[in-house]
């Protein structure tokens, strides 16, 4: 399991749907660039992502419904 855990990077009643989405994205980021700079990751992406945001070195905005 991940650490930190969802309900720490959860902040205001975000939706956890937003926060997987969030990481999902950021993981495929960080994925493409190892790819395309021919990186060799240490730690797997999706891990890196989690650990970015909890840092805030990364946010996620949700989009207010009308």
């Amino acid at each position: 399991m991940l650490r930190p855990a969802a309900s720490q990077l959860l902040k205001n009643g975000e939706s956890p749907y937003s926060l997987v989405i969030a990481v999902a994205k950021r993981a495929r980021e960080i994925t493409d660039d190892a790819i395309e700079n021919k990186i060799h990751l240490e730690q797997k992406a999706v891990k890196t992502a989690v650990e970015e945001l909890a840092n805030g070195e990364y946010k996620m905005y949700e989009k207010k419904a009308n």
